[in-house]
């Protein structure tokens, strides 16, 4: 995108996201401020994200990322986009960056009927409901989580929604648990 990036990792710990985009934010900045001889911070807000979990959750941030340059109006489709994933996850050329989530491997047998699906997935309307479920996630650190998971973190005392607006009374807790997250989105606005 011209102004953000969209990730979606699935990290080997709990703390791996934060540590990569804390490396990537000193090291890209230093690059950056050299080669144009800047000074001073490179973004202008800490990065944001969402814990994601199921299968309908990772396939559909899948979905999100890809054709967010064509909700832009950037390109016509996200096979135009050259700093998408789209040509890897659809086989249409070989991405060493990128692993296949056991998710999208389960869209078929083989690469091909993979691809397949992927293409013809891709070409189905958007879910607004998703599209505003992803952005509140995202820009709030609410989990995109399944039902299952989300009964635990419920019980966990992890917030799952926004609060209502203005101070908590002192009867409410706000409980933090570290859960390890299974996948990640994350955007730099």
């Amino acid at each position: 995108m011209t102004n953000h990036v969209h990730l979606l990792v699935t990290p080997p710990d709990e703390r791996a996201c934060a540590l990569l985009m804390r490396d990537l934010g000193r090291s890209y900045a230093s690059y950056f401020n050299r080669r144009y001889r800047k000074m001073g911070n490179l973004w202008e807000h800490p990065f944001r994200s969402c814990l994601v979990e199921s299968a309908a959750y990772v396939l559909a941030c899948h979905r999100y990322i890809e054709l967010n340059p064509v909700r832009a109006r950037m390109v016509d489709a996200p096979l135009n986009h050259p700093w998408s994933s789209y040509t890897g996850n659809a086989a249409l050329r070989r991405d060493e960056l990128l692993t296949p989530h056991p998710e999208y491997l389960a869209l078929g047998l083989t690469d091909a009927s993979r691809s397949r699906t992927y293409q013809q997935w891709l070409g189905e309307p958007d879910d607004p409901g998703f599209l505003t479920r992803v952005r509140e996630a995202t820009g709030g650190g609410y989990p995109l989580v399944g039902e299952q998971l989300k009964s635990h973190l419920e019980q966990a005392g992890v917030r799952l929604e926004p609060s209502k607006p203005g101070r908590k009374r002192s009867d409410e807790s706000d409980t933090e648990v570290e859960t390890g997250p299974l996948a990640l989105v994350q955007e730099d606005p």
